[in-house]
């Protein structure tokens, strides 16, 4: 049985069936406390999709963690930068209107999401690998265009099938 304080339990609460349906797992809540019971594989991977949704990911963002493909993962803006000023390291990231934001998610394949000091990102291992060296770039005051540049660079190719299979 593990236990996760949540901050945002109403989210929790409003897709609770779904959540126990999806990923075969009792979940009980008292207070801001989530007790998650069932086979410790499955409690693992809804302790990491419970963690998506307080972190801020919407529902459908979360449950991808649920496959193999994808994973999540949390950067402290404070790890990479020693500026003070962290609301503008913030704007650097999010860009006029959320377009900075917006193009790193179509070019990484991830979702992205920021919380305070904190970004989280949703996606499979190498294109998280991709959004997380852009977004340490743009943190270290790297230009938006030049990042945006060497992501299209580095951009995976899907795998073409050769018949083989």
């Amino acid at each position: 049985m593990k236990t996760i304080i949540s901050e945002k339990i109403a989210r929790i609460i409003k897709n609770k069936k779904k959540l126990q349906e999806k990923l075969k797992v009792k979940i009980t809540n008292r207070g801001k406390e989530v007790f998650i019971t069932g086979k410790p594989e499955n409690e693992y991977i809804a302790e990491k999709v419970i963690d998506a949704l307080n972190f801020g990911f919407p529902y459908s963002s979360a449950m991808l963690i649920k496959s193999d493909e994808f994973e999540f993962e949390i950067l402290n803006i404070k790890d990479y930068t020693k500026r003070k000023d962290l609301h503008r390291v913030r704007a650097r990231i999010i860009g006029k209107g959320g377009r900075t934001l917006k193009t790193l998610t179509q070019l990484t394949k991830c979702y992205l999401e920021i919380k305070d000091n904190y970004i989280g990102i949703i996606g499979s291992p190498e294109q998280i690998k991709n959004a997380q060296n852009a977004i340490i770039a743009i943190i270290q005051g790297a230009k938006q265009s030049n990042v945006y540049k060497s992501l299209e660079k580095t951009q995976i190719k899907p795998l073409s099938d050769l018949g083989l299979k």
